[in-house]
């Protein structure tokens, strides 16, 4: 069913009294509670700013639930179905003010969040008229000011790591830095699956029984804040019922009418029974999502293909309906935002419902054909050696120029998983990918990335004694200089022990974190789906999850391999290039060096299968996943792990890096995850996947694949020939894959006539985007990566 009709043309006038309605109720319940047990706190919290700060239902949705995140300060609005969407509709039901979960793709280590900036714009949109209301959000400002969330924060962080890390926004001060903390809480995968079993009374049963059962007061207030929470999710239902019948009322086109009072229907049950059909479930999945911001729906085939063949048997619902709930359920995911997020997840070992779990998986892949936008990020897990029909449909639609869904082979990453995490392979059978590529356990596990190193970055630092050049200042282990190093293992010597040194406070940092949201905050709706959380009355990161665990995002580590090579190569082994002579050429940008620029560009370099380059990749992998895993029992978590991801960071990063010994240029981007250098891997598509397989995967956490393949691997021709290199790179160890298929010409255009291509897909790294829409750094970046 396609809903058409009245759809708006122009923003709506601004009702002051509704438009800092989430600010204001978030404030006075804070300062009615904020001496309250952190559980019954951000409860009343929630309360305060739902549903005040959810959108509402759309014409064309058979679904309630949208919650618009910012793109962006400043950010135009684009195309959205047809119609422009109004920029406040997102801006004004983005609070300034409120629980930190609120922020999808944000995140913050803080329990809240205070955002002026946000505040300031939409006071200066609205032309406030109500003196009164005007001196009440600037008390608010002047309190929020006082309280900010984020310095609270860091007051009370160990001064051992406010002397090392640079804790600001993230700006040219902080991405000029080796490595820097995120700040931040992301990634649940919760037990969906529970949720629509039990509904919401069901949930409630099970909270009241522990709750009259406890003798704890953290647990019991813990309990309580849950419970309330609960009611929340329920008024937001009556809310949306509401609202439907509503829009039921007031529209002459009869079929939509009587969907949304199927959808009102649907909404008042909830809150007293458990969903019996696909409709009522995938509703209470994305009400809990939003409202929880969790936007990452995990193993969703299993957990709604029983519903689906149970209503496909009881002919209430057609395959043909299906698809459109499916289709209607992607937009709405879309049109949130939240780019790194918003995981779907189907195929794979470890499923209660593999025959059932597959029907739905085809809707899915259907479903992202149809939908052309960068979201949801569908995630197919397969076996090579069973593939079967889903992978085959995958494969259609990255043929389309879809840039899902993500491929993920289970034969190669459950065992690397349980090794990686230390946990039985019948845990790691629930792996699933999350954010940019993370992996955690499904509803058992968290690991969120709250710290970046920049391996380039911190080689630079090591080759001037630890002087960051940009700043003058002088930070991590100062060894040396390039000159001072009489062998290339002198040299080793200072940079692992810099990535040491930057490794181990990022890890007490990540640790500190989860130690102070644990006790400043209830993680409500995250704790009620994470096992173990209910039984043990705790929230997720005050000992209540199953396993704990923490993640590095590593950048930079191909350029800094291949630097190493480079200088191993040319200036220590043939001595083509003297110490003092490189680093002037670097120090300068190569102005008036070219000569020594080609000497280090024609060094060996990773993505060749070149012994010479992919030996030191492998040495800096390594070194840097077992450095980063054996932190984890020192301080106190269950696994902590480097995740290899992209999510623009190596173009922002590479911003603030110098020109490096593999040639690479000032500023410019670096390679994307474990990917090549651009336009360094020569030798071939073979040669490419050959190097990738040298990098041990039992060591990490996820690994970003990014292949960019011309429209002619897909002819009749050329197919066999893409579907036996794929073959041998899943047989030989291939985790993953992240594709992206164009012709050649594609974004060359697209780059100077973007209007021609507005819905030119591409996978940046750990997300997808409409090139058209990306930064011009970013796009030549992607523009520059090999084409297969």
């Amino acid at each position: 069913m396609s809903h058409t009709n009245n759809l708006p043309s122009a923003a709506p006038v601004v009702d002051e009294a509704n438009v800092f309605k989430a600010e204001l109720n978030f404030h006075e319940a804070w300062l009615a509670h904020q001496y309250a047990h952190p559980a019954i706190r951000e409860a009343a919290c929630l309360a305060a700013q739902y549903p005040a700060c959810l959108s509402p239902i759309e014409p064309s949705d058979r679904f309630a639930g949208r919650y618009y995140a910012t793109p962006g300060v400043g950010k135009p609005v684009r195309e959205h179905r047809g119609y422009q969407m109004p920029w406040h509709a997102m801006k004004y039901n983005m609070p300034a003010l409120g629980f930190a979960a609120l922020r999808p793709g944000w995140g913050s280590s803080t329990p809240y969040f205070f955002d002026e900036r946000i505040l300031n714009m939409k006071m200066e949109e609205a032309k406030l008229s109500d003196p009164s209301l005007l001196n009440k959000l600037e008390d608010l400002i002047a309190f929020w000011r006082e309280h900010s969330p984020v310095e609270v924060c860091l007051d009370a962080m160990p001064q051992s790591l406010k002397d090392v890390l640079p804790f600001t926004n993230l700006d040219s001060a902080q991405t000029a830095h080796p490595a820097y903390p995120l700040i931040r809480m992301t990634g649940p995968m919760l037990d969906f699956e529970k949720l629509i079993v039990l509904g919401i009374p069901g949930m409630r049963e099970e909270i009241q029984h522990l709750l009259s059962e406890s003798t704890n007061n953290d647990s019991t207030q813990l309990y309580r804040g849950m419970l309330m929470s609960l009611d929340v999710l329920s008024n937001v239902c009556i809310h949306y019922a509401n609202q439907s019948r509503s829009m039921a009322s007031n529209t002459t086109d009869t079929e939509v009418s009587a969907d949304m009072l199927k959808l009102a229907v649907i909404l008042e049950q909830l809150p007293s029974k458990a969903p019996d059909g696909l409709r009522g479930a995938m509703q209470l999945v994305l009400l809990y999502a939003t409202l929880s911001t969790a936007y990452s729906f995990g193993r969703m085939d299993d957990y709604l293909g029983n519903l689906l063949e149970q209503d496909l048997s009881n002919a209430t619902i057609t395959e043909k309906e299906a698809l459109s709930l499916v289709i209607s359920l992607w937009q709405i995911i879309a049109d949130c935002g939240a780019p790194f997020d918003n995981r779907i997840i189907i195929g794979g070992a470890g499923r209660k419902y593999p025959a059932q779990a597959d029907r739905f998986a085809r809707l899915a892949l259907e479903a992202t054909r149809l939908v052309k936008e960068p979201l949801p990020q569908l995630s197919l897990r397969f076996d090579p050696e069973s593939s079967g029909e889903l992978y085959a449909l995958a494969m259609t639609s990255l043929s389309e120029g879809r840039t899902f869904p993500l491929l993920y082979n289970d034969r190669v990453n459950i065992p690397a998983v349980a090794k990686a995490m230390d946990v039985p392979l019948q845990d790691a059978e629930q792996y699933v990918p999350y954010g940019c590529g993370e992996y955690v356990l499904y509803k058992k596990s968290f690991g969120t990335p709250s710290g970046v190193i920049n391996l380039t970055k911190v080689l630079e630092c090591v080759l001037r004694n630890g002087e960051e050049k940009l700043s003058g200042r002088t930070i991590g282990l100062p060894m040396g200089r390039l000159e001072d190093f009489k062998t290339f293992e002198d040299l080793w010597h200072a940079y692992a022990s810099n990535v040491e040194y930057w490794v181990t406070h990022l890890a007490e940092q990540q640790k500190w974190e989860y130690d102070y949201v644990g006790a400043n905050a209830g993680w409500l709706y995250f704790s009620i789906l994470y096992e173990d959380c209910l039984q043990r009355g705790r929230n997720l990161f005050a000992g209540g999850i199953h396993h704990l665990g923490g993640t590095l995002e590593a950048y930079g580590q191909i350029n800094a391999a291949d630097s190493l090579t480079a200088i191993n190569e040319l200036v220590f082994r043939q001595r083509k290039i003297a110490t003092r002579t490189l680093m002037q050429a670097l120090d300068q940008n190569f102005q008036d060096a070219e000569d020594i620029r080609r000497l280090l560009v024609n060094a060996p370099k990773y993505g060749n299968d070149d012994t010479i380059a992919d030996l030191m990749q492998v040495r800096v992998h390594k070194h840097l996943c077992h450095t980063t895993r054996n932190q984890a029992a020192r301080v106190g978590l269950d696994s902590y792990l480097v995740v290899i991801i992209n999510n623009l960071m190596n173009t922002i990063l590479g911003r603030n890096t110098l020109a490096s010994a593999d040639g690479r240029l000032s500023g410019s981007h670096l390679a994307n995850a474990n990917n090549p250098a651009p336009g360094m891997d020569r030798a071939g598509t073979t040669a490419f996947l050959n190097s990738l397989l040298k990098l041990d995967p039992t060591i990490h956490a996820g690994a970003v694949q990014n292949m960019k393949f011309g429209r002619d691997y897909f002819t009749p021709a050329l197919r066999p020939k893409l579907d036996a290199m794929l073959g041998v790179y899943w047989r030989e160890g291939g985790t993953q894959a992240m594709m992206t298929v164009l012709a050649r010409d594609d974004l060359e255009a697209a780059l100077h006539e973007p209007e021609k291509y507005p819905n030119l897909m591409v996978r940046v790294g750990g997300f997808s985007a409409r090139f058209v829409e990306l930064p011009k750094d970013v796009q030549r970046e992607v523009l520059a990566r090999t084409l297969n």
